[in-house]
């Protein structure tokens, strides 16, 4: 009896150690918390609506003035095919662009290299350039809004409104039109003192060179979206050209929407 007592008495102090009992009044070990999971946001949201500068504020929350030069015209960012545009700036500004999770990072920027006269227009492309390269925090993005905090702690507020890509639901096909420097009467039973764009079609080759010869001005009904006419002032225009489904009995059956003047000359009257 006495020798059972020998060998079990190890093995009840080995188990007194491995579990000791709890202590009255103390508290249990917490839980070991998991770290949150990363934030992940659409990147369909960032093509679908094209992005406008609205707010712009330093790590210390003081408006950034510079980003704010063209107030008529304000910092916009388009994103198509893994590359982002900048327009408004004095240059075309343009790179490419990846978002994993809660991080977008944008490649080094490509810029043309014309002069503006405006003041503080240069400065714009350098100040929109230094924030907007490298890795950004994705603070918030969805269909309306865009949030992105710079590497030196900025934050950049954009207002999202859909592409025309988005509202037509297609691509668009790429035409080039001139646009005489006046516009002419165009009466119209709707509109008896109607006056029209004089516009004519341009086509040109793979390499850019014009073919055939420019036909007669014909009376534009409508508008084109995003471009403002300068009476005096022949341009011409590259546009995208969209289908619109169903339009009322009275309106054009296509939409354009410009996407760059391709070349400008003014016009003695």
């Amino acid at each position: 009896m006495k020798r059972i007592l020998l060998l079990a008495l190890p093995f009840a102090l080995m188990t007194a150690c491995s579990n000791p009992p709890a202590t009255t009044g103390e508290a249990a070990p917490a839980p070991v918390a998991s770290a949150p999971a990363a934030a992940s946001f659409d990147g369909a949201l960032l093509t679908a609506n094209q992005w406008t500068l609205e707010t712009a504020t330093d790590a210390s929350g003081k408006r950034i003035d510079g980003l704010f030069v063209r107030a008529d015209k304000p910092v916009t960012l388009d994103f198509s095919n893994g590359r982002i545009a900048v327009g408004n700036t004095c240059n075309h500004l343009g790179g490419s662009y990846t978002l994993e999770g809660g991080t977008l990072e944008v490649g080094s920027m490509i810029s043309t290299q014309m002069a503006c006269a405006e003041p503080g227009v240069m400065a714009l492309d350098r100040l929109v350039s230094e924030r907007l390269q490298g890795k950004l925090e994705v603070r918030a993005l969805d269909a309306t809004g865009l949030t992105l905090v710079a590497a030196n702690g900025d934050v950049l507020g954009f207002r999202g409104e859909p592409t025309a890509e988005t509202r037509y639901g297609g691509e668009g096909e790429t035409v080039f039109m001139e646009v005489d420097a006046q516009t002419r009467p165009c009466p119209h039973p709707l509109m008896k003192d109607a006056t029209c764009l004089q516009v004519r079609e341009v086509k040109y080759d793979d390499q850019g060179l014009e073919q055939g010869k420019r036909g007669e001005w014909e009376n534009f009904y409508g508008d084109i979206e995003g471009y403002s006419h300068q009476p005096g002032v022949r341009n011409v225009l590259r546009l995208k050209r969209y289908e619109v489904k169903n339009p009322p009995a009275d309106a054009s059956s296509h939409a354009y929407v410009l996407d760059m003047v391709v070349g400008s000359e003014q016009v003695k009257q």
